[in-house]
């Protein structure tokens, strides 16, 4: 117990030593939004930082991905032939379009920095641990729009990791969220175009159909769980009035609290849109052009680790909300790997995704929950390597809520 606690106090020192070299990170990242996949800036910052905080890191920028980077340290500990504890933190870097970092993800780089290199500096100040550790620090970029860590998954880049950490800014601090799963559907209709008063039945009327899907599809809700969720706009309804539409096009968001509820929900949403189809004679494209996101699976002994690290720092854990409807990637890497994913307070009422929030993951204020937060995220860490008998239920865990979410 005695050596447990000196790691943890040495990995908050190491945190507390460097949360200017850290903040200046984060507010470097800030500075210089960057939108899903053009993230270049913020890789080769972060690249730099571990780079330069010790040349034993190996860092590969990019790796898999051209925006993605990977940091590597160790193995350390346990004896020569031993199982390596690959321990993953990660990073994530892109922006919104138009107000910049107004969901935090600044803060989210520089949590996975400070967690990777806090850890780092615990393991180093032990002779002896029971098991042989290695660090990664992987930068996933494009969560905002395309899932880099579900191309990174396929990538193999989460192959040899074997616990994996991150957290995002919110409103309050929780230690898990059930994220929903999320899938995005594009939907084009092909009918003819004609002139709309001269022989307008000579056209096949493609906004026709996309009002009929549009309309079929909030007919559909009344029959729908209450926590389904199957929202959509019109990008596309024609070019001018006097002239039938020859090409229209509908974006939804499908989403549902378990990923294999995804594939329900899917089949009644395109009942939907074949209906319009039929109904008006035009041709309909359904297409899926970006990766489903899977729910979060929950790792119960991570959590309660978490939960009591971040409460010995002072974090406050109030009643979490039975329903939230935030969907990320970070959910396809739960079912890869045992892994947490907890929120945290950046010291705002403001919600995601506004102006204010973007705004307050610039401000000094921020650094205070976000150090904080990365230091209960390397503790976790700590408590895991340094007991054999607890990683084996981190695992057990994990093998336990995917079989039964796989089901």
């Amino acid at each position: 117990m005695e050596k447990l606690q000196q790691m943890k106090k040495t990995l908050q020192l190491y945190v507390d030593t460097h949360r200017d070299e850290l903040h200046s990170l984060s507010r470097d990242i800030w500075s210089n939004p960057e939108l899903a996949g053009n993230e270049t800036h913020a890789q080769k910052r972060l690249a730099r930082f571990f780079s330069q905080e010790d040349p034993a890191w190996t860092v590969q920028s990019p790796y898999k991905l051209p925006t993605a980077f990977r940091a590597s340290w160790g193995p350390v500990g346990g004896a020569e032939g031993d199982p390596v504890l690959n321990v993953g933190f990660l990073c994530e870097y892109d922006a919104l379009p138009g107000i910049g970092h107004a969901c935090g993800h600044n803060l989210i780089a520089e949590a996975g920095a400070a967690a990777g290199a806090g850890l780092k500096a615990a393991l180093q100040s032990q002779s002896e641990l029971p098991v042989r550790v290695k660090i990664t620090v992987l930068g996933t970029p494009a969560e905002e729009a395309i899932g880099g860590k579900i191309d990174l998954i396929e990538a193999g880049a989460f192959a040899d990791i074997d616990l994996v950490f991150m957290a995002h800014p919110a409103q309050q601090d929780a230690s898990f969220l059930p994220c929903v799963a999320l899938d995005e559907v594009s939907v084009k209709y092909h009918g003819k175009a004609s002139h709309a008063s001269a022989y307008p039945w000579e056209g096949v009327n493609a906004l026709d159909a996309a009002v009929l899907a549009y309309n079929n599809v909030s007919v559909l809700r009344q029959q729908l769980k209450p926590e389904w969720r199957l929202h959509g706009i019109i990008k596309h309804g024609g070019v001018k009035p006097n002239i039938i539409p020859a090409y229209t096009e509908l974006q939804f968001y499908l989403r549902t609290p378990l990923v294999k509820d995804l594939r329900d929900l899917k089949a009644k949403a395109e009942a939907c849109f074949r209906a319009a189809a039929v109904a008006t004679g035009c041709r309909v494209e359904i297409g899926y052009p970006t990766h489903a996101y899977y729910n979060i699976l929950p790792n119960v002994t991570l959590a309660n680790l978490y939960e009591n690290n971040g409460k010995a720092l002072g974090i406050q854990f109030p009643e979490q909300p039975v329903n939230f409807s935030g969907s990320t990637d970070f959910g396809n890497v739960s079912f890869i790997a045992p892994g947490i994913h907890p929120f945290f307070h950046i010291g705002t009422d403001a919600f995601n995704h506004t102006e204010e929030y973007t705004e307050a993951a610039g401000a000094e204020k921020a650094q205070l929950y976000t150090l904080r937060t990365a230091k209960a995220l390397a503790m976790t860490a700590v408590d895991v390597v340094c007991s054999p008998d607890l990683l084996m239920k981190v695992k057990e865990d994990f093998r336990l809520i995917k079989l039964k979410h796989e089901k």
